[in-house]
């Protein structure tokens, strides 16, 4: 093969030489006044001529270049020339052979097919930090090169070695790998390990963190039993990445269910957190909502500020969105947030969920909402289900983009046999010394009618008769006694006009009068007490129902 036919042509060297053509002189004028360049130069007092690039030997610069170098001829890319650098890492390889057979290192690096296609485009292509046989990395560029009296062409290989990068790039991924591993764990060990399961709510959540290339975010729920059959319920979504996010994040979650207990309305656990996100970090914004599940209201009531709204699908399909209320991010400050509510009675579907369910960086938010409002009005089956549907029409996979937090709650309408073991009685205490007896004997008569054992049956009948006692004593009209059974426990409530909260206090022997939240608290499973939204206030307490 001729080396000289076939050699690298740098950039530029076809227009030298057809320029040194074009204004080259005639050899019968050589001798009038011209000098040669090389004697001109000499004639002069400047430094000594330094050879142009097209009189150095090719074949010498390649030899001496670092990089590796391989030219085929052909269409079927026959070997013409190997550098150095290329025998060294690769070995020898002989001339005019097939590339396909001698060159395996390329048929294992899938360059041959590139081959085929510079020599059809006739532009340069690059492949980018490839592993070769010899356990180095590689950037090889394929560049076409042609001779005026040859229709076939050849293509010129030139590979870099990019080892050292490729392994701080590998390192640098490994360390990201690493953080994301880290934060990952933080994040989920964060999260509730097991959520509570209300007496007349069936709930579900599913947490998806963002793909390799997203760290981890603050995305993060919670269920809380309130007691009394009520149950708080949150999703909320720290700004930010990483570790640090999640730290912010198990912080709130913290003090909600801290503020929880105290079982205030929404919108003044929201204040609570404002206050708290700010002291946590001033640089640092979060979104929440906060909303409390009372089954004798069959409402939803919420608080939220800045997050996405609710989604309720009601029994017969019809979705409605939460949009109001909806206050600032938590952390920013200066904005007295209210509180909202949204039906949700039996057969009723509601969802909670953070951005990354809806938001895509090629439309619009509302379409996203949108769209999920139109899935979750055709997702039946139990929460779980509905929430595995609304992730997968999402186009959620594991390579998403962002966290992704989903809570679906259900108020399940109850009917036949598993209806009985759900029922409710109220009476209206018009005060009066006759109040008392009428309480005590309206709950023996439901308490029986509820068949309840005897010792149950007189517990419930004395925390019944201790609650009137002290709302007629403390409290004001109007008065309400409320009992409810679930499948689980008997609810006892009374509700009065004052809104000053009852405490537990120990009375001395001497005192008459005192005892009456004392007793309560002994014989039950527990108790509570809580200010209405209407002004007054809410005393309960629960018993436990035996198994079966």
């Amino acid at each position: 093969m001729n080396f000289t036919r076939w050699s690298a042509r740098l950039p530029g060297t076809q227009r030298r030489a057809a320029a040194r053509t074009e204004h080259a002189i005639p050899p019968d004028r050589r001798g009038e006044g011209s000098v040669p360049a090389a004697r001109a130069e000499q004639l002069t007092d400047g430094p000594p001529c330094v050879p142009a690039v097209d009189e150095l030997p090719a074949r010498d610069v390649l030899d001496r270049v670092p990089a590796l170098v391989a030219l085929v001829h052909g269409l079927d890319h026959r070997i013409a020339y190997v550098n150095d650098a290329y025998t060294t890492a690769f070995g020898v390889r002989p001339p005019g052979a097939l590339a396909r057979e001698a060159l395996p290192e390329l048929a294992e690096l899938g360059l041959l097919p590139l081959l085929d296609q510079v020599l059809r485009s006739g532009k340069p292509r690059t492949l980018k930090s490839r592993k070769a046989l010899d356990g180095r990395t590689y950037t090889f560029t394929c560049t076409p090169v042609a001779d005026n009296g040859d229709r076939d062409g050849g293509v010129l290989l030139f590979a870099t070695d990019v080892t050292d990068h490729a392994e701080a790039a590998e390192r640098l991924r490994a360390s990201e790998r690493r953080q994301r591993e880290t934060a990952v764990t933080l994040q989920r060990s964060l999260l509730p390990q097991e959520l509570e399961q209300p007496d007349d709510l069936r709930i579900a959540a599913t947490y998806q963190p963002g793909g390799t290339e997203a760290a981890v975010g603050g995305d993060w729920y919670d269920v809380i039993t309130l007691g009394g059959g009520r149950t708080a319920l949150v999703i909320g979504d720290v700004m930010g990445r990483g570790v640090r996010a999640a730290a912010v994040m198990g912080q709130l979650r913290t003090a909600v269910r801290a503020y929880a207990r105290l079982d205030l309305p929404p919108h003044e656990v929201l204040q609570l957190l404002d206050v708290l996100a700010a002291e946590i970090d001033p640089n640092q914004i979060a979104t929440c909502v906060y909303a409390v599940h009372d089954p004798n209201e069959g409402r939803l009531v919420y608080a939220s500020a800045g997050h996405l709204p609710i989604l309720v699908r009601d029994e017969n399909g019809t979705v409605l969105r939460a949009d109001e209320p909806t206050g600032p991010p938590l952390g920013t400050g200066g904005w007295i947030h209210a509180s909202g509510s949204v039906p949700l009675g039996p057969g009723s579907t509601a969802v909670l969920y953070t951005d990354g369910l809806v938001e895509r960086r090629d439309e619009d938010l509302d379409e996203g909402i949108a769209a999920l409002e139109r899935a979750l009005a055709g997702a039946t089956g139990t929460p779980q289900v509905v929430c595995d549907r609304l992730v997968r029409s999402a186009g959620v996979t594991a390579d998403h983009d962002d966290d992704v937090a989903v809570l679906v709650l259900q108020h399940p309408a109850r009917t036949g046999p598993d209806g009985d073991l759900f029922r409710n009685a109220a009476l209206e205490l018009l005060g009066g010394i006759e109040a008392a007896p009428r309480a005590r004997a309206f709950a023996s008569g439901v308490l029986t009618s509820w068949r309840f054992p005897v010792d149950l049956h007189d517990l419930g009948v004395l925390a019944t008769s201790e609650l009137v006692a002290n709302s007629l004593q403390h409290g004001t009209p109007p008065m309400r006694l409320r009992l409810r059974r679930t499948d689980r426990r008997l609810i006892i409530e009374v509700t009065d006009g004052d809104d000053h909260l009852p405490r537990r206090r120990r009375a001395e022997p001497g005192d008459e009068s005192g005892r009456g939240i004392a007793i309560v608290a002994t014989i039950a499973s527990g108790w509570g007490s809580r200010r209405t939204p209407g002004g007054g206030k809410a005393v309960w307490c629960e018993f436990v129902l035996p198994k079966g």
